[in-house]
């Protein structure tokens, strides 16, 4: 079951149709840099966008009478679609010349840009390759640090790069979304630490089971409407 704070029948990655259909759509850019002779390492690439999905939320432009606050509120009350798409050399550095935030992780560099509408992206980003973005992690991946966010991915599902970071950023969304303003604050002031593992096969049940909100994707794109990909494990949460 999702705890996506919203009616079980009209969530914002859920498969249903309802009122957030009706709305206006627009779509959160994220922009991974991928340069051929150094690509990001694919955990850290998607822990990196997982992260720029929550700088985004919490950056002053995007509250209150904030330059970027009505397209935050427009996009999350429709769909909330993110869309990651690639770039190198100078397409990358025509996306960091636009409004945004250029989050970094360990090797990865992820911008993310306020939302745009559906079919209105800036045309600098509208031509970058969607395809493309598959990573993988060259050096063996530690176990996540308990006392840290996780964000658990489906174990039985084969998604591109692209697609878990789009899925990453949606499972830091709902647990921002779940969590009292105590642990927000905590969680923002320590710069949004957090991990992004696949779960083991024996242990995906208990987590879809356990009440953690469960991201159930739309099915715009690669797999199924109505799959779960991600289970978000917060510790202030459980």
């Amino acid at each position: 079951m999702s705890n996506d704070q919203t009616p079980a029948a009209d969530g914002p990655f859920r498969p249903d149709l309802g009122t957030r259909d009706e709305a206006p759509q627009f779509v959160l850019p994220l922009v991974a840099r991928i340069e051929r002779a150094a690509p990001p390492a694919r955990t850290d690439a998607l822990e990196t966008a997982a992260r720029a999905v929550l700088v985004m939320l919490t950056d002053e432009r995007s509250v209150g009478d904030g330059e970027w606050a009505r397209a935050i509120r427009d996009w999350q009350d429709a769909r909330i679609r993110k869309v990651v798409r690639r770039a190198r050399g100078a397409e990358w550095r025509r996306a960091e010349a636009l409004p945004g935030i250029t989050v970094t992780g360990k090797s990865a560099e992820v911008r993310v840009f306020p939302p745009v509408p559906l079919d209105g992206w800036p045309k600098d980003l509208a031509r970058l390759q969607v395809s493309g973005t598959d990573l993988d992690d060259p050096d063996p991946v530690s176990p996540a640090d308990p006392a840290v966010p996780v964000l658990w991915l489906n174990p039985d599902l084969d998604m591109s790069a692209g697609k878990a970071m789009a899925q990453a950023g949606h499972g830091a969304q709902l647990a921002w979304w779940e969590l009292p303003d105590e642990a927000r604050t905590a969680w923002q002031t320590a710069g949004f630490p957090l991990a992004v593992r696949t779960a083991g096969p024996s242990h995906w049940p208990g987590l879809v089971k356990s009440g953690l909100p469960t991201v159930r994707d739309a099915g715009f794109t690669e797999i199924a409407p109505g799959s779960c990909t991600v289970v978000a494990d917060h510790p202030a949460l459980r």
